[in-house]
C-alpha cells in the first residue's frame, strides 16, 4: 500500500451528500474534521504532520458554513503542501431539481437561506457563485443527482482508493461454542462437524496454530471441501457488501472448545484472504482456555 500522506477535502453544493462521503472517508481508514474553517487548516494539518505516523490519511469537510472565510480556501490548500500532504479536492453536485426535492423531503435549512429570506433556488444560485473558483481546483467532480449512498462510496472508492481492497476490512475469529457466539460476528461458520483433534492425547494440549493439528485437521476430505466451499462463499459474498457500503466484514468459526478446528480454519481464511485483500486480521478468542 502507499504510505504517503495525502489529504482529501470533501466540498461541494449543500445537499450533495458531504455527509456520506465523510462517513465513508472515516471507515476507510482517513483522520476526519467536519466543518474546517479555511484559515486553520495549514496550521492543523502543520500539527498532524508531527505526528504524521498516526494521521497519514486525512479527510476534511469545508463549505461554505465557513462564511466570509470560505475564500481563503484557495490559499489554505496550497500552503499544507510544505507538510508533505499531497491534496485532492472532491467537489460534490447536484442538479437544482434535485437539490429543492431533498431539501423539501429533510426540511434541512440551507446556510444561506436567511440571507435570500428562505428562497432556496436564489440560496443555491448563490452558493454555487461562492463555490465556483474551487470547482474549477477540484480534481474530481462527482454529480450525486441520481446516485444513492451506496453508489457514492463506490464512486470515492474508484477514485480515491483505486481498488477496492484497500477499503474492505476482513476479520477472521476462532472460538468455542461452549463459551458463546460473538456478539460482533456478522457470519458464524460451525465447523464442529468435522473430526476432532482433542481426541488425539498428542494433540489435546496442542492448538490450530501448531502444525500436527493443522495437518490433522486438513487431512480429511471433508475439511478441505468446506474449506473450499466457504471461500467460494466468501469470495462472492465481499464485492456485494463493498457494493452496498459495508466496509468491514467479521467472519467467526466456532467449534466446541475454540482451541483446535476452529483455529485452524481461522488461520487457512486468513492466509487466503490475504492474498486478495489489503487489511485482514486473525483473533483466536477462547484459544487460552482449558
Amino acid at each position: 500500500m502507499d504510505n504517503s500522506k495525502e489529504l482529501v477535502i470533501i466540498t461541494g453544493v449543500s445537499g450533495a451528500g458531504k455527509s456520506s462521503a465523510m462517513a465513508f472517508m472515516e471507515d476507510a481508514g482517513y483522520y476526519c474534521i467536519d466543518n474546517m474553517p479555511p484559515e486553520l487548516m495549514s496550521t492543523f494539518v502543520g500539527l498532524l504532520a508531527n505526528n504524521s505516523e498516526y494521521y497519514p490519511k486525512v479527510a476534511m469537510v469545508i463549505d461554505v458554513r465557513s462564511g466570509h472565510i470560505f475564500e481563503k480556501i484557495i490559499s489554505s490548500i496550497d500552503d499544507v503542501e510544505q507538510y508533505g500532504y499531497t491534496s485532492k479536492i472532491v467537489y460534490l453536485d447536484i442538479n437544482d431539481t434535485e437539490a429543492l426535492k431533498r431539501y423539501k423531503l429533510t426540511r434541512r435549512k440551507h446556510p444561506f437561506a436567511d440571507k435570500f429570506n428562505g428562497n432556496i433556488q436564489n440560496a443555491l444560485d448563490y452558493e454555487r457563485e461562492i463555490l465556483a473558483p474551487l470547482r474549477l481546483k477540484a480534481d474530481h467532480i462527482i454529480d450525486t443527482s441520481s446516485i444513492d449512498t451506496h453508489q457514492l462510496r463506490a464512486r470515492l472508492t474508484e477514485l480515491l482508493l483505486g481498488d477496492a481492497k484497500e477499503y474492505m476490512n476482513i476479520h477472521c475469529m476462532s472460538f468455542g461454542f461452549k463459551y458463546g457466539v460473538p456478539n460482533s460476528a456478522d457470519f458464524v461458520i460451525d465447523v464442529r462437524c468435522l473430526p476432532n483433534p482433542y481426541w488425539n492425547e498428542k494433540l489435546r494440549n496442542k492448538t490450530g496454530l501448531d502444525k500436527e493439528v493443522k495437518d490433522f485437521v486438513f487431512s480429511f476430505d471433508e475439511s478441505k471441501e468446506l474449506l473450499k466451499k466457504l471461500i467460494d462463499f466468501l469470495d462472492f459474498l465481499n464485492p456485494l457488501y463493498i457494493r452496498e457500503g459495508k466496509s468491514q466484514i467479521v467472519f467467526a468459526i466456532g467449534c466446541t472448545g475454540g482451541n483446535h478446528r476452529s483455529v485452524a480454519f481461522a488461520e487457512a481464511l486468513k492466509d487466503y484472504f490475504s492474498k486478495k485483500w489489503d487489511n485482514v486480521t486473525v483473533s483466536h478468542r477462547d484459544i487460552d482456555r482449558k
